[in-house]
């Protein structure tokens, strides 16, 4: 695996800029919206019917704030209605490959996540 340099940030103290990164990748929505233009441009309705059970206020919320912190631009055309794209930039896939490897992560163990979550609530039942 690949060291990467850290700066001489300190995760655990409230002040650490990477806290809000952690807080951007925890949200939700981020990496299923970053995988879903993982193959290009997409229209926001294509997203909205690409992603299952989003909202339409969660997905303009994320794409916003990702939007924000750069991974993603947004490109507005003058048509009736307006049309707007979203693509991922090169730093939203570089983020991308990192989900990807969460995701892989998530389908070589959810059976074994799924079994200890059976025994945990099996046990909380009987106490």
């Amino acid at each position: 695996m690949e060291t990467i340099e850290v700066q001489a940030w300190n995760l655990f103290e409230k002040g650490c800029p990477s806290r809000q990164i952690f807080e951007r990748i925890s949200d939700r929505w981020t990496g299923i919206v970053l995988m879903a233009l993982e193959d290009g441009t997409l229209r926001f309705s294509e997203l909205k019917r690409k992603v299952e059970g989003v909202s339409q206020k969660m997905l303009t919320q994320t794409l916003r704030a990702l939007e924000r912190d750069g991974l993603v631009t947004r490109e507005v055309f003058p048509t009736v209605p307006v049309t707007v794209e979203y693509t991922l930039t090169r730093l939203g896939a570089s983020l991308l490959a990192t989900v990807q490897q969460v995701r892989a992560w998530a389908y070589a163990n959810i059976e074994e996540i799924d079994a200890a979550r059976g025994v945990y609530d099996r046990r909380a039942l009987s106490s």
